[in-house]
């Protein structure tokens, strides 16, 4: 397998390739210290044999792993949780309050996911969710501080993409894991002005109100990186936030300007445009081809993001 599917960041954090969708589009993090160790995010369940790969690299013994802790329960995210909780008979599972009956019993999510993507791309993209038994669930709460071998780690709750998402902070690292709340940066988008970035506004529980003042919070921790899931470590994170505040900003008056009939394909030509517009000025030199194919997954989760979000909006109205 080798190292092309895992980087190792220093401070004792590795960035796993999850070989979702296609190379460089999402990744999860091994944390390690000492002798024991946690992993932020897993991947699907096609990505739990990476995992296992990389400990047994680093003479990790699945009973060391302490901690599988999803930032949230997209599948992207979480889908391989099931299938690492029995391969790691010591870990506990940390989850918002809010993701917890999801793993403890898959259905709605298998079903919702199913809904969203067909039953053969569910199964092609995320195999099987396994239920975690409800004894090894913790519920982390804001604030929830975790001890690895005296290494503090503590989830934020940060609502905005999803509610039931939390980042965790790592004091060491001086840096925060930050699961979908710090945006997408690819890093086929990098280039001399830096690192790119934009908002997942997938549905169903986007909040721009809300969003703007998680992103302000993490912020106020003075951090020096982000570990995104999607996809790895980004610097600068006060203007990474900025260009994620004007995003959002972007999202919102998109959707007033859209009208009812044939939105979303309004909705997917409007983000086109805002990315696109946004990567000019970025100065971005790919081929206008290569961009439209690294977008393309997000465009169209995103646009069914804000297409709910507006019906929601139309439903507290009336």
């Amino acid at each position: 397998m080798g190292s092309s599917m895992y980087q190792n960041l220093g401070k004792g954090i590795f960035c796993i390739e999850a070989m979702y969708q296609r190379p460089g589009l999402a990744a999860c993090y091994l944390l390690q210290q000492g002798d024991a160790a946690v992993l932020i995010d897993t991947g699907t369940a096609h990505t739990v044999p990476t995992i296992m790969d990389l400990m047994a690299q680093q003479g990790l013994q699945p009973e060391q792993v302490r901690y599988v802790m999803p930032t949230h329960v997209h599948l992207d995210h979480a889908g391989g949780v099931g299938e690492l909780m029995q391969l790691l008979p010591e870990a506990k599972l940390i989850v918002h309050p809010f993701g917890a009956r999801h793993m403890i019993d898959p259905t709605k999510l298998t079903a919702g996911a199913t809904a969203v993507y067909g039953e053969e791309k569910f199964h092609q993209d995320f195999g099987q969710l396994k239920a975690v038994p409800e004894e090894r669930v913790i519920e982390a709460a804001d604030g929830f501080t975790i001890d690895l071998n005296g290494r503090q780690l503590v989830c934020l709750d940060t609502p905005g993409h999803a509610r039931h998402h939390y980042c965790v902070y790592d004091e060491h690292s001086n840096g925060f894991f930050t699961g979908d709340t710090f945006g997408i940066s690819y890093r086929e988008f990098d280039n001399h002005n830096g690192q790119f970035i934009y908002a997942p506004s997938t549905p169903v529980q986007f909040d721009p109100d809300t969003w703007h003042l998680t992103i302000d919070r993490l912020l106020e921790y003075s951090p020096e990186q982000m570990y995104l899931t999607h996809y790895g470590r980004i610097e600068d994170p006060p203007r990474m936030a900025e260009m994620l505040h004007r995003n959002l900003d972007a999202y919102v008056e998109l959707t007033r300007s859209v009208t009812t009939d044939g939105r979303h394909e309004q909705l997917k030509a409007g983000l086109k445009k805002i990315y696109l517009q946004q990567l000019r000025q970025h100065d971005c030199t790919l081929p206008l081809a290569q961009q439209e194919e690294l977008l393309s997954l997000d465009l169209e989760i995103n646009a069914q993001g804000l297409e709910v979000w507006i019906q929601r909006q139309e439903k507290s109205v009336s």
